[in-house]
């Protein structure tokens, strides 16, 4: 399903690159991280080019709800316990200069991209406390905030944490401005890094310094990220007829919804699960009848998803990409606060590529690491890596693939063999393998989306097998 901001604005096509070339930095990735980055290198006398597998802003840059704010959840209390206050400093201050520089940026171009000064609001239906103590870490780290017991939501809240000067825009038109004199190529995915020379399909690409925005990692050693992350699917309706809302809200509690108004529309998101455990889907439906509650005269007109990559320790990782790897660079684990990390990312990566110590990057590096902060997450992770894999091997279908009803998916048993299968509403089977190509862990069908996931690390194919999420970089085999 498109996205609202997709829908309504459409890129100029770049031509893709091919043959032996070479580059000062190669940009992998052109979303928002990796467009930032590219400009800000241009800026100060760099010639970077962008290598997109896609299209510009195609990933989850075009599938954002476009909130541009340091609020992001109940995480500052956590931080703050975590990693001490000036870590948690580090933190907050980083994503309130960057909602700042685009604010700067869309100045400074005179970017017609929707870009609105808005409060963020953090609220609470149920148990108070941890949003109290959440504005407690934002008073002792200066951030400017105070706690409402009234806001414009459509039903009472026990408290609310609002944050000022925040902001919001439409991503793809912002980027279409901001990337509009880069080098930028498309439809050329990178197959393989080794040292500064970038397999790209018919050719090479031989750069000094390269740099990964490609929202999860590809290259699983070093750095071995995908036991650092696991990804989160969320989802959002655009609603017409809907009361316009002058602040962006995040419900602190799970199960909660987020709301903000987007011109004529008003965004609902929310319903969201961890990326392979959706078997019973009903994430839309969830939202659908939130909005028949919450704005019965509303109108849906755009219905999409997303997916985030969650850090164990629950802070990007922006920086060198290991200690064995000199010249290559990460941007990654936003979260789901993919615009403020995007242009973080893009001013520590740019001051790094140009040999400078970016203030406030410490509790961002990738070479980090923090037990307190990650045990729990990196045994969970684990646990679900085991599982996955443990399913390939022992999980035997109970079903045939006639046994599927119209308009479902499952794994099932066919002409002897364990695969995916996906029968239309025809009664036509579409059978795929089963496993991962990313480190095979067996996928799981999500019914929402009509597609199979991985529930191991995220990598997602639609129904014919064709890759829509990495760390995988190839389509599943047909059967």
């Amino acid at each position: 399903m498109e996205s609202l901001w997709l829908n309504r604005v459409s890129l100029p096509e770049r031509e893709s690159l091919s043959g032996e070339h070479k580059a000062d930095v190669a940009v992998i990735g052109g979303g928002m991280a990796g467009i930032l980055t590219a400009y800000f290198l241009k800026q100060r006398g760099r010639k970077p080019v962008v290598l997109e597998a896609a299209r510009i802003g195609s990933g989850q840059t075009g599938r954002t709800t476009a909130k541009i704010t340091a609020q992001h959840g109940l995480i500052y209390h956590r931080l703050l316990r975590a990693f001490g206050e000036e870590k948690a400093a580090q933190y907050a201050r980083a994503n309130q200069r960057a909602v700042k520089c685009y604010q700067e940026l869309v100045n400074t171009l005179s970017i017609d991209c929707d870009f609105e000064e808005c409060a963020s609001y953090l609220y609470a239906l149920e148990d108070p406390q941890p949003v109290e103590l959440e504005a407690q870490t934002a008073q002792k780290l200066g951030i400017p905030s105070e706690l409402l017991g009234v806001t414009e939501l459509p039903f009472p809240v026990k408290t609310a944490l609002r944050f000022s000067g925040q902001a919001q825009f439409d991503p793809i038109k912002f980027l279409a401005a901001v990337s509009k004199d880069l080098v930028v190529y498309e439809h050329t995915p990178v197959l393989e890094i080794k040292g500064n020379r970038l397999t790209i399909p018919g050719g090479i690409v031989t750069a000094n310094q390269v740099v990964m925005a490609t929202h999860f990692p590809f290259v699983n050693a070093p750095g071995y990220y995908f036991m650092r992350m696991h990804q989160e699917r969320s989802y959002v309706l655009a609603l017409e007829n809907a009361p316009k809302l002058h602040g962006m809200y995040y419900c602190a509690e799970e199960g909660g919804y987020s709301f903000r108004s987007a011109g004529e529309y008003l965004l609902l998101g929310g319903a969201g699960h961890r990326t392979g455990e959706n078997k019973e889907g009903g994430c839309y439906a969830d939202l659908r009848s939130a909005a028949k509650r919450f704005y019965p005269d509303s109108r849906e007109a755009f219905a999409w998803s997303a997916q985030d990559c969650m850090p164990a320790d629950g802070v990007p990782l922006i920086g060198r990409f290991s200690s064995e790897t000199p010249e290559l660079y990460v941007a990654t684990g936003f979260q789901k606060w993919g615009m403020t990390s995007s242009m973080v990312s893009a001013m520590i990566l740019s001051d790094l590529l140009e040999g400078k110590e970016p203030e406030d990057a410490k509790i961002f590096s990738p070479q980090r690491f923090n037990l307190a902060a990650s045990g729990a997450a990196l045994l969970e992770d684990g646990l679900q890596a085991v599982k996955g894999l443990g399913k390939t091997l022992f999980h035997f279908p109970a079903d045939a693939a006639e046994d599927l009803p119209a308009g479902h998916g499952g794994i099932v048993e066919l002409s002897g063999k364990k695969l995916g299968v996906y029968k239309d509403d025809q009664g036509q089977i579409f059978a795929v393998q089963a496993r991962c190509p990313h480190l095979g862990c067996e996928l799981s069908w999500n019914p929402d989306e009509k597609s199979w996931d991985c529930p191991c690390h995220g990598s997602r194919f639609d129904y014919q097998g064709n890759l829509l999420d990495n760390p995988a970089q190839e389509n599943l085999h047909h059967q």
